[in-house]
Parts: C-alpha cells; structure tokens; sequence
C-alpha cells in the first residue's frame, strides 16, 4: 500500500479542517510513493519510538502529535529533532500524524463514551459541531473526588489530582484529553461543574476552584493514550494488507 493512499485514507477520516490554525498536523517525513509494509501507531515519535520502530521493521509512524511542531532551521545532527529526522529517513521510516483534527473528529467522543456522558456538545467547536473537548451529562450526580476516582479508573492512570472541593457535587462535567488550560471560559460558558483535562498549572488550578469550576487533572498523556489502541484499530480494520503495531501504554513519568 502506498504511503500516500494512508495519507489520503488519514485526512479523508479526519480531515485536516477540523485540525487548529495552529497545529502542524498530517505528513511530515518520507516518500509519498513509497510502498509501506508496517505502520507503527505511537503517541509521541521520540528516540525510544523510533528504535521500536525500527526493531520491528516498520517503515511508517502515525503518531497522534506531530514530531516536527516548530519549524526546524536545519536537519543535523546537532539537534534532538535533526537527530530524529535523519534516524527516520536513514531507516526508510516516514512520519504521519493526527493531532488536533483526530482530537476534534474521534477523540472527544472517545474520552466522553468513557465517563458514559451523556447530551454532549464540542467543548471548543471547530465546524460543524465538532470541536475540541466535550461537555455533557455525568452518568449520575457524584462528588469531585468521586468523579476523580472514575476517571483514574476509566483511563487507567496512575494517579490524577484535583483542584477545588472534593465534596462538591456535579452533574455536568467538561472533558479535554491532552492539555486543557486555553479552554476554562468555554467551560464556564457550557455551564461545566467539573472539568476533567490535564497540564492544569498551580495558579490556573487555585483559581479555577476559587472561581467554582474544580479541575481533575490526568495528566496530558493520562486521556489522550486511547489514541493509541483506536488508531490500531481503525488501521488494521482499513489497511488490511499493511501489518500494523502499536506502541505499549507507557506513561512518560513516574510517580512516587
């Protein structure tokens, strides 16, 4: 299968208008015509991801965000990035992502199905209601530190933490996988009770709670790794030709 029919199977299932005007979602390294083989699903494309790749002789990565973010001035190897783009391309591996497009097409519906909400609309709508994040109904009234405790539960985290009042009460609950600072007001505006996201820092967390909003933070990769085993769902189910893997659930930090 050609790497530019996935490419075009990629945007025609979650198409690059309903990514942010700042992300750098979609292709990034590689040949369009090449013959792919084996399509390595990963989180992040990072050294380790990379020599995984490359062990199991996968000639493609679709990761959920993207590896080159800010432009690069050169491609040496006397960066980090240069490093892993000259990596990829001496080991025949192209890159794809999907980012902020899949966040608003499938991710949102994901994390929300999760916590079984229910009367959910976009957090933050790009087109055509869909959007970034979603706020709807909780599957029954429950207290902060309850509803903490289903998100640890639901998403298989180590740990989570709360801003604001655990006793406190809420029937409705926004949700944003990955990082979620940038939207409080529209958790204000949609009438959240409880926003569940993650990258929450201490000033953005005391004052939320002080303001009424508690924020349950998972952590940025905490939600967002169900990516991982949808997009190999969605590749396996779509490229059947193509051999498909995916990287383990490994959370980039350790808690003690």
């Amino acid at each position: 299968m050609k790497c530019n029919e996935i490419i075009h199977l990629l945007e025609q299932e979650f198409p690059m208008e309903y990514a942010e005007s700042w992300d750098n979602t979609g292709f990034q390294v590689g040949n369009r015509e090449k013959d792919i083989q084996h399509i390595f699903v990963a989180m992040d494309v990072t050294d380790e991801t990379i020599d995984e790749a490359i062990g199991l002789g996968a000639d493609m990565i679709v990761s959920h965000h993207p590896m080159i973010f800010s432009p690069l001035s050169s491609v040496t190897s006397d960066t980090i990035g240069g490093r892993r783009v000259l990596k990829m391309i001496e080991n025949g591996i192209c890159c794809m992502s999907a980012h902020t497009n899949y966040d608003s097409c499938r991710m949102a519906d994901l994390a929300a199905a999760r916590l079984e909400m229910t009367e959910c609309v976009a957090l933050e709508e790009i087109k055509d209601g869909k959007g970034i994040g979603k706020v709807g109904k909780l599957p029954k009234v429950m207290t902060v530190r309850e509803c903490a405790l289903l998100v640890k539960e639901r998403f298989s985290v180590p740990s989570v933490r709360f801003f604001g009042d655990g006793d406190k009460e809420a029937a409705i609950a926004a949700i944003c996988p990955g990082s979620g600072k940038s939207l409080v007001r529209d958790c204000h505006a949609k009438g959240a009770e409880v926003y569940i996201t993650g990258d929450i820092d201490h000033h953005t967390g005391i004052d939320q709670a002080d303001g009424g909003l508690p924020i349950i933070d998972a952590g940025h990769y905490g939600i967002e790794h169900i990516y991982i085993e949808d997009m190999f769902q969605f590749l396996s189910e779509k490229c059947p030709e193509v051999k498909v893997s995916k990287a383990k659930i490994s959370h980039p930090f350790e808690v003690i």
